[in-house]
């Protein structure tokens, strides 16, 4: 069995080695844990605490882990989101015609395109690269 050192990498620490530093850790065993659920919410790291917090006793450490990784969701969906209005709005301006004309172009309403240019609705996938491709052709 490996044994793990808490100068590597977390992505390289034993599952064993994770639980310990979650059961008999402080808060500086926890940083690095924590830093690497805020480089990649939905990786490996995160997932394996997701899944040894599901069988674990909950407490207060239990609920700031599941907390850490909620949050650190929360902000790179929000990011995301942000990145697309982002580009809905380049792609519009882009465009160089009006917002109803270039709804009317995708195939929506102006209502509907107000709503993906503030951030209140996302549109799917297959939008937003209409959405990209339309102001491209325009």
């Amino acid at each position: 069995m490996r044994h793990a050192d808490p100068a590597d990498d977390v992505e390289t620490w034993p599952y064993e080695a994770l639980v310990t530093a979650i059961d008999r850790g402080l808060v500086p065993d926890w940083q690095p844990v924590f830093a690497e659920i805020r480089r990649s919410p939905w990786g490996p790291v995160a997932r394996r605490v997701e899944r040894y917090l599901g069988y674990r006793d909950p407490d207060g450490v239990s609920t700031l882990f599941t907390s850490a990784i909620d949050r650190a969701r929360k902000e790179i969906e929000s990011t995301d989101r942000a990145e697309v209005v982002a580009r809905v709005q380049a792609a519009v301006a882009r465009a160089g015609v009006t917002k109803a004309e270039f709804a009317a172009s995708i195939g929506t309403s102006a209502s509907r395109l107000s709503t993906y240019l503030s951030g209140k609705v996302t549109p799917s996938a297959a939008l937003l690269m209409r959405i990209e491709r339309t102001a491209n052709s325009m």
